[in-house]
């Protein structure tokens, strides 16, 4: 009699645990207005209905993509016309600034290239510097990065400085005792505990950037892919560097770059953001053609409303013409920009993908198989690089 009353006691408490965990999957999908694959949404039931105890914690962690704050529109670009281009018109169309000039534009070669460009702006500062980086290393690079943002704080220059809360646990920090004592400013953006106790584990800073004098005569933004640590530029020993790309440029562009660092450092400080969002008013107006070229940075991320980056991908297969070139070390598109990719290349558009032979992810390697099979059908070239590329 009693084992069958635990039985029973054990059965309805599972069953209360599985269905308030689907009702906290739904009710938090459609408060947090979570856009969801049906795969993925499938998936998850079936992970909650499986193993709740697992899958409940597992979701309240992972489960969230985007941010619940409100986005902080650098600008609000007016409509453009038909005569702007499409990219112009996706762009703006995302809430993202409108194109702005730049000058002395270089791109680095290699990480030596690389490096000796960072030191450069960052000698040339004289007023600010402002730098973001997803990992900064204990090592040759992060001290001696580290050694020249303590001298221009001694000589005056406001420096600031935030790494990610999560990359910061992937290698030990650079000691920034001596830069703090300077009167430099440090910043982590979100530690491990805040995303994990608030269900935003994927809100993490990858941008990559070391921003001087940006309301000053001489602007300069150096910006890319490559963390600051040795092996993003000189490599260490037994190990070559990774293939990464960086480059440096001057000009009206560099203004979009601490808007952006701005956001980021007022939410890392829980700072107040009145004065972030840009007047609606404000004209997004083309820049003259003769004022020398331009460009537009790109903000994405969980804090943004829209995938910025994926619509842009999707939106420039459609529109291309001619030639479509992917450089990437993982190649594991979804079904809709696979698509796209695949129409390209049978209506005609030459659709290269260079991905390396292998990979430093293993399962990235495995996954992307189907993928290129179907782009390889449909007429685009695959090339694999002997050496391994890195994001």
């Amino acid at each position: 009699m009693f084992a069958g009353l635990s039985s029973t006691y054990g059965l309805t408490l599972h069953g209360l645990i599985t269905v308030l965990a689907l009702l906290l999957y739904v009710v938090a999908s459609h408060a947090l207005h979570q856009r969801r694959h049906p795969a993925a949404a499938i998936a998850w039931v079936l992970f909650i209905l499986l193993v709740p105890y697992v899958a409940l914690p597992t979701f309240l962690v992972f489960g969230s993509r985007k941010q619940t704050r409100p986005p902080v529109l650098l600008r609000l670009p007016e409509a453009a016309g038909n005569d702007a281009p499409w990219a112009v018109q996706t762009i703006g169309a995302l809430g993202q600034p409108a194109p702005a000039t730049y000058r002395g534009l270089t791109l680095h070669a290699d990480g030596s290239e690389a490096l000796a460009a960072l030191w450069r702006v960052i000698d040339a500062a004289e007023e600010t510097i402002d730098i973001c980086s997803y990992i900064v290393g204990r090592d040759p690079v992060g001290d001696a990065l580290v050694a020249r943002l303590a001298a221009k704080a001694s000589a005056g220059v406001r420096v600031r400085l935030m790494v990610d809360g999560w990359g910061r646990l992937t290698r030990r920090p650079p000691d920034m005792k001596a830069a703090v004592r300077a009167g430099a400013r440090f910043a982590v953006f979100v530690s491990v505990w805040r995303t994990l106790f608030r269900a935003r584990s994927n809100l993490r800073d990858h941008r990559k950037m070391v921003i001087v004098d940006a309301h000053g005569r001489h602007p300069r933004l150096w910006c890319g892919g490559r963390n600051l640590a040795s092996e993003y530029f000189d490599g260490e020993p037994g190990h070559p560097p990774w293939h990464d790309l960086t480059f440096d440029l001057g000009g009206a562009l560099v203004t979009q770059a601490i808007e952006l660092f701005e956001r980021d450092w007022a939410y890392a400080n829980r700072l107040s953001r009145e004065g972030l969002v840009r007047s609606a008013a404000q004209p997004a107006v083309l820049p003259d053609v003769h004022a020398g070229p331009a460009a537009q940075i790109v903000a994405s991320g969980p804090d943004q409303i829209d995938d910025t980056v994926y619509t842009v991908l999707v939106t420039s297969a459609y529109q291309a013409k001619t030639r479509i070139l992917i450089v990437t070390p993982y190649f594991v598109p979804d079904s809709a920009l696979l698509i796209a990719l695949s129409l390209a290349a049978r209506r005609g558009v030459v659709v290269d993908v260079l991905i390396p032979a292998r990979s430093n992810h293993r399962m990235s390697d495995i996954a992307r198989r189907r993928a290129l099979r179907a782009l390889a059908t449909a007429g685009a070239r695959i090339w694999l690089a002997p050496l391994m590329l890195h994001a």
